[in-house]
């Protein structure tokens, strides 16, 4: 097949809600959702496909479908999600690639986060708002004050936030956000608002960046949007949005160094590619196999796009 429609896995955390399922009807039994996890190899939580995992369609198919720029990668390189916040999230770091595989057997994680809605008064942490010394953030974490010192950022709709391993960061309640990270579910707690759950201190202390971070990135949301999101060694990021009247119509090409993820955020249609087609409506993760050649979709359409580069790049 070319076009895959991935059914994604649910995750309960505490601090979720429910909109995942009532907004973007994801299918899910779970009294709560947290998180989607929509395109997934990970162990933790993979994506599936009819009955089986993506992990073992891939290993059925051969990583041709992967594409060539894969091949650099010891693990299948990204894990997209959705992310429902009733509550604050805890504040974590994640570590860099070298540490996480020396200590916890698999990647670290960078990652990008896309507001798709917010409460009004809702913000992300992301870094300091000023540098500050080891002996400070120390001192911090025991007297409960940490949250004083993060950089508080006020989001919105549309809003963009990269966040680079070793960045300490946070979801606040009433962010919805869609998250393209690395294929890593390693996060290392600081603090999480007295509700009890271990904490990593010591591996923080190894990989936290004290400097200040840049704030998000604004994008417009006109009808006529393509533009490019974020990019790093492991994501390339872009999004589209039709609008199904002045605009109704996109078309790329797959060739064979990378898969194409699309994430539906809104809209429905059809994707078209190497012969086949598939409705589209919100909610919906499919991927283009790597070589599956020309793609259209049409209708109204608000989705991200995501693929492998083939060098590392600057975002």
């Amino acid at each position: 097949m070319a076009i895959l429609k991935l059914k994604p896995a649910c995750k309960d955390y505490l601090w979720g809600g429910r909109r995942l399922a009532e907004e973007f009807g994801i299918d899910c039994d779970k009294k709560i959702l947290a998180e989607a996890w929509m395109l997934s190899c990970h162990p933790d939580g993979p994506s599936t496909i009819g009955g089986e995992t993506l992990t073992e369609y891939i290993a059925r198919c051969g990583e041709k479908i992967l594409g060539t720029n894969c091949r650099r990668f010891r693990d299948f390189p990204i894990l997209i999600k959705f992310i429902d916040a009733r509550e604050n999230l805890s504040v974590q770091v994640h570590p860099p690639d070298e540490y996480a595989l020396a200590h916890e057997g698999q990647l670290g994680k960078s990652e990008m986060w896309y507001v798709l809605d917010a409460e009004e008064n809702s913000v992300l942490y992301c870094g300091f708002k000023e540098k500050i010394s080891r002996e400070e953030f120390v001192a911090r974490i025991k007297n409960n004050s940490l949250v004083e010192v993060l950089n508080a950022v006020p989001v919105r709709r549309g809003d963009v936030i990269f966040i680079p391993a070793g960045t300490i960061h946070a979801v606040c309640k009433g962010v919805l956000l869609a998250e393209i990270q690395q294929n890593s579910n390693v996060s290392y707690r600081i603090y999480d608002y007295g509700r009890g759950r271990p904490l990593h201190i010591a591996q923080t202390l190894d990989v936290i960046n004290f400097d200040t971070v840049k704030e998000r990135n604004a994008y417009p949301q006109d009808a006529t949007s393509r533009c490019h999101l974020a990019a790093c060694d492991y994501f390339v990021v872009d999004k589209l949005v039709l609008d199904g009247k002045i605009l109704s119509e996109a078309r790329g090409f797959v060739d064979e160094k990378t898969f194409l993820s699309v994430l539906i955020l809104g809209g429905e249609g059809k994707i078209f590619c190497s012969g086949e087609e598939i409705f589209y409506r919100k909610g919906d993760s499919f991927m283009l196999t790597a070589g599956a050649g020309a793609w259209k979709i049409f209708g109204s359409c608000d989705a991200l796009l995501t693929t492998v580069p083939d060098h590392e790049e600057n975002f």
